[in-house]
């Protein structure tokens, strides 16, 4: 791991920034200790804004605490899955039928999301614009509260989907390819096709990623 920039203020945003993409990338497999210290030393900051970090982090579901107080990185075990896809299924294909109507006129950012997918440089990329393209969706749903629970599991979702995107390239699956032609799919059904329609269509979205659920291992 890089240390920070030596002209960039050490705070606490940087930090978690920092710490939660190489837990999203899977440098920090689930279950790894993540000791204040040792974590300030190889960052070169001091220990307040990795404690600040690591509490955030918390927050967002990719950090656990022990009852002694050490920080984990998050091994999301068969049954968070399968809550995380239960939340999905509820929140995703209402947005969608709610979206609808905004979207059948003005898809241009699912469009352009879909480009930016094709020229994505790693698959981190890839899984940040994957759950990007339904975060469009949820916000044009124009529900408050619905994103705001949708936000909720998002670290959790991108944490999972990281893990299942490295898996598809290990086993030479072509995840872009299949992420850009579903994408493609639910864009077109939104131009063309009624809210029913597109709430339907998500919802087997959703329900086809549940196939995925058990599959893999706590560690990479």
């Amino acid at each position: 791991m890089q240390p920070l920039p030596a002209t960039t203020t050490p705070r606490s945003d940087q930090t978690t920034a920092l710490l939660r993409s190489r837990i999203i990338d899977g440098e920090f497999e689930p279950g790894l200790l993540l000791a204040e210290s040792a974590v300030a030393r190889e960052l070169g900051v001091s220990r307040v804004p990795v404690r600040e970090a690591l509490f955030a982090l918390e927050r967002d579901g990719l950090v656990s605490f022990s009852e002694t107080g050490r920080a984990y990185v998050t091994a999301l075990s068969p049954h968070d899955f399968d809550e995380l896809y239960t939340l999905r299924l509820a929140l995703e294909p209402l947005a969608a039928r709610l979206a609808s109507p905004s979207l059948t006129s003005d898809a241009r950012l699912l469009e352009k999301n879909i480009k930016d997918t094709n020229r994505a440089k790693t698959m981190l990329d890839v899984t940040r614009l994957d759950l990007e393209f339904h975060e469009i969706i949820l916000e044009a749903s124009g529900n408050g509260r619905l994103l705001k629970l949708w936000h909720s599991m998002r670290a959790e979702l991108e944490l999972w989907l990281g893990r299942l995107h490295r898996r598809h390239q290990v086993q030479k699956l072509d995840t872009r390819a299949e992420t850009i032609r579903a994408h493609q799919i639910i864009v077109d059904c939104f131009k063309q096709q009624t809210p029913a329609a597109s709430e339907s269509l998500m919802r087997k979205h959703i329900t086809g990623w549940r196939e995925w659920l058990p599959v893999l291992p706590e560690s990479e």
